[in-house]
């Protein structure tokens, strides 16, 4: 959650952080703010909203400063008022911080300063740390350490509990920013006499794309002449910055009303990088080798008995399909966790099991811990226990690559909007190169049915197309019909049962309607008693063993005069006869529907909220990252 900036060179400072915060503002938008050095003083501007409001406040201030720091808000401690919004000062207002994170010792710190005589003006965690850092400046003056403002920093990081990352600066010390990085994404941008900090690197990449990522426990020294970084132990640590091999344009809209939908767009072109970086295009049953090839060594398909996935959110949902294709295809049993329970109340330990982390971020706070948690445990424990770690993310440059074995990179490349899309069809056809290639090494499918699939998952990307440029004008449509609707019911049995829950996800996410998703057996177990006619079922029919009785069930909803939609397959009479509307998609094997069946809910979704007048890509209450715990 939150975005933080930082800025230190021979430019406008506030322009630079400003633009900096519009590209992390789908890390939260809640309130948003400015310090900037100037004239031996801190000028501090903070609006309550999204960033637009800060934008207004600065309109027309002149502001030569060449150093400052900005932050975007996702509240955590404190209601989203101005107060609260960052940047937050010391009592003397001479120490400016910007944090993404949560400081869990702070009541305790809080305390103990308001007994020294300091003054806070927030309800926030974050304002204990500027006011540490000049208790701690105090006596290093007197010391005359070489690098009083880093050396007071050292030392108030090390009385922090939490995950943070921290951007810094100091009115008598204005030719510094200092940057920290505590188990929150934090990166640090390199140019010609000028450097920049930031929470993710779309809000660096135009201007540099030579790039250090921070790892944990580490403080960087920012000056015009150039970049030193510290552990907390105070030890200078030798680092090599990294080039980003990325367009600044594939963060840009290109002519899209919203970046969701630009997102859904992409999905062909995704799904097509996915299948190209690991399915041997050449593949057929006659061939000698695997059909996926995901570099991982010979040693990570040995004795593996069972996996465990941990996941939040949309990943939990790909989990899920994952789960069916690992168990249908290559035989292994198979758990999904939410990562945010399985720290606290953990599967018993079972040998020989790969745990398999899925965060489009890499940087899902719950899900580096539950994998954390679970690596620590298995250390312990060693022998058959040992830990095996698997990344399933679309960054690799993230916390998630430092933390698992190894990694498959889903290649969906920058996704702004909030509600996820093009990542989570790349995260389904991460597990399906993963399932398929299982499969293969364990001989549970014959070569001639591996063949089928892969045929099939080949035409994928040409059959995402074919939706696209036939379904978006007829939902929008549709959508009309259900802009007052308060409740909508999903349903889909087998595989696509995940695309029902993720499709009543991205509804409740951006057009804040109230939608459930369910087995579409277990209706009459209770949920049928929703249902009337102000109440839609939108039920997922895609030919297979479940077809039939999906159609079952819509009748059964039918009868209580619920309107249904059906995502069915094209040209299908009976479907025709059982819905009310139709999305159609290409007809294909129940095996690789949920790649398909997504993309309707996924308009649908977007046109009710864009016909509700929302905003789309910044959903209220949410961020794209998610943070803290």
């Amino acid at each position: 959650m939150c975005g933080i900036v930082g800025y230190i060179g021979n430019q406008t400072a506030s322009a630079i952080l400003l633009a900096g915060l519009r590209k992390l503002e789908y890390r939260g938008y809640d309130s948003a703010g400015i310090a900037t050095l100037w004239d031996d003083e801190i000028h501090c501007v903070r609006a309550k909203g999204k960033l637009q409001n800060l934008q207004d406040r600065l309109e027309g201030v002149e502001n030569p400063a060449q150093v400052g720091i900005g932050h975007t808000r996702w509240a955590t401690h404190g209601k989203p008022e101005e107060y609260n919004a960052h940047p937050h000062m010391d009592t003397a207002r001479r120490i400016a911080v910007v944090q993404n994170g949560i400081i869990e010792n702070y009541r305790d710190l809080r305390e103990d300063l308001k007994a020294k005589g300091h003054e806070f003006r927030s309800d926030t965690d974050t304002e204990v740390i500027p006011h540490l850092i000049a208790e701690y400046l105090k006596a290093i003056r007197a010391e005359e350490h070489l690098t009083p403002f880093l050396e007071a920093v050292r030392r108030a990081v090390n009385d922090l509990r939490g995950a943070f990352a921290l951007a810094i600066v100091n009115a008598d010390y204005p030719d510094e920013l200092i940057a920290v990085k505590q188990q929150a994404p934090l990166a640090i941008g390199f140019g010609k006499g000028e450097f920049f900090c930031a929470s993710d690197t779309p809000a660096l990449v135009s201007h540099t794309r030579t790039v250090l990522t921070l790892e944990n426990g580490e403080i960087a020294r920012l000056t015009r002449l150039g970049v030193e970084v510290y552990n907390f132990a105070g030890d200078r640590l030798r680092k090599t910055p990294q080039t980003l091999n990325w367009n600044p344009i594939l963060v840009e809209k290109q002519g899209f009303k919203h970046f969701m939908l630009k997102e859904i767009y992409e999905q062909p072109g995704v799904v097509r990088a996915g299948l190209e970086a690991y399915l041997d295009s050449e593949w057929t049953a006659q061939s000698l080798t695997s059909p996926i090839h995901l570099s991982l060594p010979e040693e990570f398909y040995a004795d593996l008995e069972q996996i465990q996935i941990v996941a939040c959110g949309t990943s939990w949902h790909a989990s899920l399909v994952g789960k069916y294709l690992l168990e249908q295809l290559a035989d292994i049993p198979t758990q999904v966790q939410y990562a945010s329970e399985f720290r606290y109340g953990a599967s018993p330990l079972t040998p020989h099991t790969l745990t398999i982390g899925v965060t489009q971020s890499g940087e899902t706070a719950d899900t580096l811990s539950a994998l954390d948690m679970e690596k620590r445990r298995r250390t312990e424990m060693g022998g058959k226990f040992q830990p095996k770690l698997l990344g399933i993310t679309n960054r690799t440059d993230s916390t998630l690559s430092h933390l698992v074995d190894h990694l498959i990179n889903t290649h969906a490349g920058i996704e702004i909007g909030v509600a996820a899309t093009k990542t989570f069809t790349a995260q389904l056809v991460a597990f399906y190169c993963l399932a398929i290639d299982l499969a293969y090494r364990r001989k549970t499918l014959s070569l001639d049915r591996l063949e089928e699939i892969v045929t099939e998952l080949r035409l994928l990307p040409a059959q995402i197309e074919s939706i696209l440029e036939v379904q978006e004008r007829y939902v929008e449509q549709l959508a009309h019909e259900f802009t007052e609707t308060q409740d909508f019911i999903f349903i889909g049995r087998g595989i696509n049962f995940p695309i029902a829950l993720e499709g009543a996800l991205k509804l409740k996410e951006i057009s804040y309607i109230h939608a459930e998703g369910y087995p579409a057996g277990e209706m009459k177990h209770g949920p049928i008693a929703l249902l009337d006619e102000k109440v839609p079922v939108v039920a997922i029919a895609m030919p297979g063993m479940v077809y039939e009785k999906v159609l079952s069930n819509a009748q059964e909803a039918k009868a209580r005069d619920a309107k249904l939609i059906g995502v069915t397959p094209m040209n299908d009479a009976e479907a025709a006869e059982v819905f009310d509307h139709l999305l159609p998609v290409p007809a294909v094997e129940e095996l690789l529907s949920p790649i398909l069946t997504v993309i309707p809910l996924q308009f649908l979704a977007y046109h009710i909220a864009a016909r509700r007048g929302l905003d789309v890509d910044q959903p209220r209450n949410l961020a794209k990252s998610v943070t803290v715990e």
